[in-house]
């Protein structure tokens, strides 16, 4: 767990961005915009701002995924606001899986915490990087790269996921395919056209 807690401290270091003043606490009764929350007034802030404690306890993973993400975010986190950074725990109950998808606006670094995962993502090149993880070890998916995690334990599994954005974003493959309102026949189309010889 040190090991976790003195990466984490450097990666907050190494990541963190130049800013005019010391801290922009998000103001989460404002709307969320492109750059994110405005800054909450000064005068209202606080030490809970800078303070999440929502990873302490195991996510629910009695789903059809066997899966638990916890993020801290801005929306959860509000003193992570333009700061160029968030986290998240992960959850994966035994043959647990957290599906194919992608980060529009990190890339992410998986420290693995407890139990086994397999984790993996696919090139721009459709080259494949897919590695066994351990307790300690450290793997990087970059920003916008097609990612997954399954539990190759069988026990559960933890891991901390750390963002280079305090909203990283999501999109996952399954519902990016196939749980959109594109007419059928504009994505039968470009597939038919593939097959011919």
């Amino acid at each position: 767990m040190l090991h976790t807690i003195f990466f984490l401290s450097s990666l907050l270091i190494i990541s963190s961005h130049a800013l005019v003043q010391d801290f922009c606490v998000g103001d989460l009764k404002a709307p969320e915009g492109p750059a994110g929350y405005s800054c909450k007034k000064p005068s209202l802030v606080t030490v809970d701002d800078f303070v999440f404690t929502g990873l302490r306890a195991a996510g629910n993973t009695s789903n059809i995924i066997k899966a638990a993400v916890s993020p801290a975010f801005a929306a959860q986190f509000p003193g992570v606001n333009g700061l160029g950074i968030s986290i998240a725990r992960l959850d994966l109950a035994p043959s647990g899986v957290i599906p194919m998808h992608t980060h529009p606006g990190a890339s992410e670094v998986l420290v693995v915490t407890q139990g086994s995962i397999l984790a993996g993502f696919v090139s721009s090149a459709n080259d494949v990087y897919l590695k066994k993880l351990k307790r300690g070890d450290v793997m990087l998916f970059p920003q916008g790269l097609l990612h997954f995690q399954i539990n190759s334990a069988g026990v559960n599994s933890i891991a901390f996921v750390s963002f280079s954005s305090p909203s990283p974003g999501l999109q996952i493959l399954d519902f990016a395919l196939f749980a959109n309102d594109l007419p059928s026949k504009l994505v039968e189309k470009p597939h038919s056209l593939m097959m011919l010889p």
